[in-house]
């Protein structure tokens, strides 16, 4: 399959396309840039620094990644962004570079859907069938994991992490660490499981009924934090899904967890 540029985009010569690549109209690809084979920028992308785009992806208009990080010290560097294979970036969509002050590099897995204005900023690393829903957005240096639904609006505080299949909700401001499998309301705190989100992606009844068990022990007994989470530890060591939620909650942090409100 050849490439094929319109003849209005401008390709810096230094850019490396892929077998079977199309770039629109209005696109502009800087030099340190490479792009995946059957990957399609349909008009008005610009993509520029040093950035590796995956296999199959498609990028809508005036999507723009590659720019330098938001980071007021950053004084320039060798950072990078790199994107998997076949993640659509909807209209408006952007991604930074990484800094030097953090990790240096920006991550984004495969098979994501980003949709209008979604933000993926500055060192952030995200993982695979991730979905953005409009104007949803990530602080620098945060992490989100594999299966995530941001919702619409929410924004997600620099330096945080949120755990695999969890559900973020519209407008949520988001300020601490998300257990894997949890759901945020839209005032921001942890309101239980994401049951469905769960159940469509096929989990088993007797996983949910265990990861409920666990959820309960851990955050609505009385009992001291650490004590809960040894007791879920110790009782669910078997269940690999609930051990994620105690390995999430035991692993070194920059944020607190986000938690359930108090009433």
């Amino acid at each position: 399959m050849n490439t094929e540029i319109h003849p209005s985009a401008l390709v810096d010569p230094g850019a490396e396309l892929g077998e079977g690549v199309q770039i629109g109209p209005f696109c502009v690809i800087g030099a340190n840039v490479k792009i995946g084979d059957r990957t399609r920028l349909l008009s008005h992308v610009i993509i520029s620094g040093n950035v590796n785009l995956g296999v199959e992806c498609v990028l809508h208009p005036f999507v723009v990644i590659g720019e330098p990080p938001q980071d007021v010290k950053f004084a320039g560097g060798d950072v990078k962004l790199i994107v998997g294979d076949r993640n659509v970036l909807r209209e408006h969509a952007t991604m930074h570079r990484g800094t030097e002050n953090a990790k240096g590099v920006t991550r984004v897995g495969s098979d994501n859907f980003f949709m209008v204005g979604a933000h993926v900023a500055h060192d952030c690393t995200v993982g695979d069938h991730v979905v953005f829903a409009n104007n949803a957005t990530l602080g620098g240096d945060s992490s989100v994991d594999d299966y995530v639904v941001m919702g619409g609006l929410s924004a997600l505080h620099q330096q945080c992490r949120i755990g695999k299949y969890a559900f973020i909700g519209g407008c949520a401001p988001v300020t601490g660490d998300v257990i894997p499998y949890g759901m945020v309301d839209n005032l921001g705190s942890l309101a239980g499981l994401n049951l469905v989100g769960l159940k469509r992606r096929g989990f088993a009844r007797d996983v949910i009924h265990d990861l409920r068990t666990a959820y309960r022990l851990v955050f609505t007994n009385k009992d001291p934090f650490s004590e809960r989470v040894e007791d879920a530890a110790r009782l669910f060591e078997a269940r690999e899904e609930v051990m994620d939620i105690v390995r999430f909650i035991r692993a070194p942090a920059l944020r607190p967890l986000c938690l359930p409100e108090r009433r």
